[in-house]
C-alpha cells in the first residue's frame, strides 16, 4: 500500500509541474486512470486542458492521441476503416486514432451525435466494433474530452448516454495571481511539458488499477452510497436520478481515492469528496429547478448534508 500511495503521489506531483493550482483535479485525473474511468472536462479554452492531457500520457509513457472534433468529422476518422489495396486486390484495416491509451476529445461537443456515439462502446467496454468485427482497445484506455461551457453555438449537447459513461465532470478554472506569475516563468525558456519525468510504466498503471479492485469496502459504506444514489432518484427537482452505472463508478473511485492515500479500505469521507465530482453531470433536472438557478452539484452537496454517516 505505502508503495502504491508513493508512486500515485509522485503521478500527481509530476502533472503539478505543468498545471500551477489545481492539484485537487490532477488527483481526480489520476483516480480517474486507477479507476479506469473517462473525464469530461468542462472550461473556458486556454486554461491547461490539453496540457494536462499530454502529460499524462508522458508520465506514463503510454501514447497519446489528439483529435479535434468539428461537425464534419465521421465516425470512421476516430474509429479507422479498411483501405483497399489495388495491388494485392484487398482491404487492409487502417487503425484510427482511437487505437491509444490516451485520447484526447477535444470540443467534443461540435461534432455530430453520430461521430459522438462512436466513443460510447469504447468509453464503457474498452473496444470497439467496426465494420462488424470486434478489436480491443490498448490497456489502460482513457479518454479525456473537452468542451466550451461558454459558447454554444454551433455545437450538439451530449445525449445523456453518454455523459453517464465519463467517470468524473472537473473544471479546472483561472489560476491565481501568484500561480499564474509562475505559470509566466515556467514558459520562459522552455516548455513545462519537456520536463515532465516519466514516473511509471504502463504496466504498473494495470497493476495499480488491479489493486484497487481489492480494496475493501464495508456493507454499510455501500449501503451509505447506495442511499445518496437513490436519493437523486426521488427529488422531486430531477427528471432522471444516478443510475445504477453511476453508482459503481463511485463506487470504483472511492476504491482509488483510498488506494491514493495509502488505505485498503474505503472511508464514507471518500464517498463524500467525490460524490460532487462523480453524480452531477448524471442529472436532469425538471425546467423549474434549472432555470431557478439550482444546479446538480447543489442537488447532491443538500442529501449529502441529509443522508446519516456510517459510524
Amino acid at each position: 500500500m505505502e508503495s502504491a500511495e508513493r508512486k500515485i503521489e509522485a503521478l500527481i506531483d509530476a502533472l503539478a509541474l505543468v498545471i500551477r493550482g489545481n492539484r485537487d483535479s490532477i488527483q481526480l485525473l489520476v483516480i480517474s486512470l486507477l479507476s479506469n474511468g473517462s473525464v469530461l472536462l468542462q472550461d473556458v479554452p486556454g486554461v491547461g486542458k490539453t496540457t494536462l492531457a499530454k502529460a499524462l500520457a508522458k508520465a506514463v509513457d503510454v501514447p497519446f492521441h489528439r483529435v479535434q472534433f468539428t461537425p464534419d468529422l465521421l465516425p470512421a476518422d476516430i474509429l479507422g476503416a479498411s483501405v483497399y489495396n489495388p495491388v494485392e486486390g484487398s482491404f487492409t484495416f487502417r487503425p484510427g486514432p482511437i487505437f491509444c491509451n490516451v485520447l484526447l476529445a477535444d470540443e467534443i461537443n461540435r461534432a455530430s451525435p453520430r461521430t459522438q456515439s462512436a466513443l460510447l462502446e469504447a468509453m464503457s467496454e474498452s473496444h470497439a466494433t467496426i465494420e462488424g468485427q470486434r478489436y480491443d482497445l490498448p490497456a489502460p484506455f482513457l479518454v479525456l474530452a473537452t468542451q466550451n461551457p461558454i459558447e454554444f453555438h454551433g455545437t450538439y449537447p451530449l445525449p445523456e448516454a453518454q455523459l453517464d459513461r465519463f467517470m468524473v465532470q472537473l473544471q479546472l478554472g483561472y489560476p491565481d495571481k501568484q500561480d499564474e506569475v509562475r505559470i509566466l516563468y515556467d514558459h520562459a525558456d522552455t516548455q513545462p511539458l519537456d520536463r515532465v519525468p516519466t514516473i511509471i510504466s504502463q504496466q504498473e498503471v494495470l497493476s495499480l488499477q488491479q489493486q484497487v479492485r481489492s480494496i475493501r469496502v464495508e456493507p454499510t459504506v455501500s449501503e451509505y452510497l447506495v442511499e445518496i444514489v437513490r436519493q437523486t432518484r426521488d427529488d422531486p427537482r430531477l427528471k432522471l436520478g444516478v443510475s445504477p452505472r453511476g453508482s459503481l463508478m463511485l463506487f470504483r473511485a472511492s476504491q482509488a481515492a483510498a488506494l491514493a492515500a495509502g488505505r485498503s479500505y474505503v472511508l464514507p469521507d471518500d464517498v463524500q469528496r467525490l460524490a460532487p465530482h462523480v453524480l452531477p453531470h448524471r442529472l436532469v433536472m425538471t425546467a423549474k429547478a434549472k432555470y431557478g438557478g439550482t444546479s446538480g452539484k447543489d442537488i447532491v452537496t443538500e442529501i449529502l448534508q441529509r443522508v446519516k454517516v456510517p459510524t
